[in-house]
């Protein structure tokens, strides 16, 4: 009876020692990534832009997806809306002050099973201030691409932020109303990410 608790003691023992299950990690493919954005101009038409340079990391656990996370980093400096004159100003200090605030960032705190799909909850940065923000999304796969390595795509819902809420606060007024500048900014994000090989 002695020696049967003692084996069942180590073998708990062994249980609570052993290191959990590592999650996956994956990496965006910067090329098969799109992190834009769409804004109103002049209250008539839409202006659609991109970042070019950003990174990313998302940690994926395929047993229970709300136990991932991600965290994603995007230079400023990289705005491109398809208009030399509009990035340089984009880029000053009147929007988002690229020279004193290079990066945007986002981290996510918690996912959370919603519907079909998920939430990632998290905090972002822009011009130095921070909020909460939800970004609901949905995993459209995880395959193995034709070199063997193990690809997954995730697309974010299209969420709208408050550009003022971040300090980017430049605008002008329409002799009509309305704004040349909307302050409301829809994000369109769209991952595509390489799982890290085992060294």
């Amino acid at each position: 009876m002695r020696l049967t608790r003692l084996v069942v003691a180590g073998l708990a023992a062994l249980s609570f020692a052993a290191p959990a299950v590592a999650a996956d990690t994956f990496t965006f493919d910067t090329a098969h990534t799109e992190m834009a954005f769409a804004v109103k101009h002049m209250v008539i038409s839409t202006v659609k832009g991109r970042f070019n340079d950003f990174s990313g990391t998302i940690t994926y656990d395929p047993n229970d997806v709300t136990k991932s996370s991600v965290q994603v980093s995007v230079k400023t400096a990289s705005i491109d809306t398809g208009n030399a004159d509009r990035d340089k100003h984009l880029r000053s200090a009147d929007f988002f002050d690229a020279d004193k605030y290079p990066e945007i960032t986002f981290k996510s705190t918690s996912i959370e099973k919603r519907g079909d799909g998920y939430v990632a909850h998290g905090k972002l940065t822009i011009r130095g201030v921070t909020k909460e923000v939800e970004l609901p999304f949905t995993i459209t796969g995880v395959i193995i691409d034709p070199w063997g390595n193990t690809r997954m795509g995730v697309e974010v819902d299209p969420v709208t932020i408050n550009r003022q809420d971040y300090g980017v606060s430049w605008n002008k007024t329409l002799d009509a109303g309305g704004l040349v500048v909307s302050d409301d900014v829809t994000l369109e994000l769209a991952v595509e990410a390489v799982k890290e090989k085992a060294e």
